[in-house]
């Protein structure tokens, strides 16, 4: 007599889980792991850093190169000036999209400043490999454009756009969108635009406000900066005003 087959579990059925039927869980995977991952590293709040994967540390490889090291020690002094802070757990990480260019320059200055910082990937028909200054414990890699989105904005306190094409501009509209109609409190979220003389020449903002579009007011949702110093002396004293009251200290 043979021995009854014991049927799988429903978790273990990777044909199943990957089926349409499935999508639900695996949607809902896509935002309890990295919930569960975070709350575990104590990741309270984070800074985010995005733009061009075509900034190239060499800087003789293009115009956009100068945004890499720029983003590195914005990065750096961001992650130097964090780690000193005294609230429990890991306030303003930086967290990247874990690709190339400005989002491994961001990686890259918050570990040359011995700190943690997070690298949301995603899973595209041409593979964007993991930067490797990401740390291991923090690096995702995403199935759902949606679901990436949503981690990379939710517990950021500050977005820095640098210099990028359209995944940046697809970024940067829908944060100050979400910022402007108020499903971002604007308090809570500083949006800042890095590098103004490639923004300015790329967007038309007085042509908006000229046509109606957006209004003379919206134009205080966003910030321009050229230089890690004043864009880190800027966000410093936006970042401390998030903080907990009572909570706002630094150390030495």
């Amino acid at each position: 007599m043979s021995e009854t087959k014991i049927p799988e579990k429903a978790f273990k059925n990777q044909a199943f889980l990957a089926s349409e039927e499935a999508r639900p869980i695996r949607i809902l995977s896509e935002y309890f792991e990295p919930l569960y991952r975070l709350a575990e590293h104590k990741v309270n709040s984070t800074i985010l850093f995005f733009g061009s994967t075509q900034a190239n540390p060499d800087k003789r490889a293009s115009a956009l190169s100068r945004y890499y090291w720029e983003a590195e020690e914005l990065a750096f002094l961001l992650t130097n000036w964090a780690i000193g802070l005294k609230p429990k757990g890991k306030n303003f990480v930086i967290c990247t999209g874990g690709g190339p260019g400005i989002m491994e320059a961001g990686n890259r200055g918050a570990q040359r400043a011995g700190g943690k910082s997070i690298g949301m990937n995603i899973s595209i028909p041409l593979e964007q490999s993991a930067n490797r200054y990401i740390s291991p414990e923090l690096g995702f890699i995403f199935h759902y454009f949606f679901m990436r989105k949503f981690w990379l904005v939710v517990k950021a306190k500050a977005i820095i756009a640098f210099p990028g094409g359209f995944g940046t501009l697809d970024e940067i509209f829908e944060t100050i969108t979400l910022t402007q109609v108020g499903k971002i409190p604007k308090k809570e979220m500083t949006i800042l635009l890095y590098g103004e003389e490639y923004w300015r020449q790329l967007i038309n903002f007085d042509t908006l406000i000229r046509y109606g579009a957006i209004s003379p007011e919206d134009m205080q949702l966003i910030t321009f900066s050229s230089s890690p110093k004043d864009a880190f002396d800027f966000l410093r004293k936006r970042l401390l005003a998030t903080l907990p009251a009572g909570n706002v200290g630094e150390s030495g």
